[in-house]
């Protein structure tokens, strides 16, 4: 009975992120009939959509404890259920060496990028979200990673937004490297892998150059996500340590990191019944894209464009970086 003001307090702001989410799925699903693939993914598209609600009308104080819960609660509920998308058996796949490999690139690009961001003059949680979305996973791994850090929602609709055309653009762009690169199939889906944000773009990306090259692409991208986990924890650590907070590891370490590891972990060992699972996989991308909504319809569509530039220039220098060590690691695998 003590819940029920506060869940009709929440209702109607959770409505509205629920009615601009539907609005950027039905795009995103247009663009699947009309092009053949999502090339701008649903939660870039409820950000968009929210800013421009935002912009055009406000946002009443009717909407704002639900918009407030749907940016916060529903994103870290989102990112628990996202751990049982994924399975280290993908890494026993792929062998130690390109593992080692792609652990390494992704590492290293993580710092090369965190310090482009911050030469362009950008604020160390922006330098952050940019070096994330990069390295890892673009969107989905800029949207875990902003609660970590207690990102602002405009740097966070900054990042997503700016990475999010570059990385279109980019993958227009990929399918002309086999010829320029001499890369075939299998060289060129590591490169893909390692170097396009999201997986339906891997997909995309590497289709044209036949089924092995989209099978080594995919494994490829699904390892580069792996190192989500490891990443927010440590983001977590750091920040806290930074912070001077004194605490033991499990205060330290959000509620839903530890989820996320325990979801990826019950994942691998089989534990989750195959129902649950499609469940799982199926709620935890809605409940992105109705905090990115929330996220979008919080933000100011003038600190966005302040900082528009050097982020996008953050991000492309970043991706030539990224594209450079996947480079050098197919370079090695060859060697080796």
């Amino acid at each position: 009975m003590f819940f029920i003001p506060a869940l009709n307090r929440l209702l109607p702001g959770i409505a509205l992120c629920g009615a601009v989410a539907v609005v950027a799925l039905l795009i995103e699903q247009a663009e699947r009939h009309v092009l053949g693939t999502g090339m701008i993914e649903g939660l870039v598209l409820a950000i968009l959509i929210g800013v421009l609600v935002r912009s055009v009308f406000g946002l009443a104080p009717l909407f704002c404890a639900g918009v407030h819960f749907s940016a916060k609660i529903m994103l870290e509920i989102a990112i628990v259920l996202l751990g049982a998308s994924m399975s280290a058996a993908a890494m026993a796949a792929a062998g130690p060496g390109l593992v080692a490999g792609i652990a390494a690139a992704v590492v290293i690009s993580l710092g090369v990028a965190f310090l482009i961001g911050r030469m362009m003059g950008l604020s160390r949680r922006l330098a952050t979200l940019i070096a994330c979305g990069t390295s890892i996973c673009g969107n989905s791994a800029i949207a875990a990673t902003a609660p970590v850090i207690d990102a602002d929602h405009d740097d966070v609709a900054a990042a997503i937004a700016f990475t999010a055309v570059l990385g279109v653009l980019f993958v227009f762009l990929l399918p002309l490297l086999p010829a320029v690169l001499g890369l075939d199939a299998t060289r060129y889906g590591i490169f893909a892998g390692l170097t396009v944000y999201a997986v339906p773009q891997v997909l995309a990306a590497t289709a044209p150059m036949g089924p092995l090259a989209v099978q080594v692409g995919t494994l490829v991208k699904l390892i580069r996500v792996l190192m989500l986990g490891p990443v927010i924890l440590g983001l977590a650590i750091v920040g806290g340590r930074r912070a001077g907070v004194k605490l033991p590891l499990a205060h330290l370490v959000p509620w839903f990191i530890v989820g996320f590891i325990a979801m990826m972990a019950l994942r691998s060992l089989g534990v989750i019944p195959p129902v649950m699972l499609g469940v799982m996989q199926a709620t935890s991308p809605i409940l992105t894209v109705m905090a990115m909504a929330a996220l979008g319809l919080m933000v100011d569509l003038r600190a966005i464009l302040h900082v528009g530039g050097r982020v996008m220039m953050a991000a492309l220098m970043s991706l030539v970086v990224l594209s450079g060590l996947a480079l050098g690691l197919i370079a090695l695998l060859t060697v080796v």
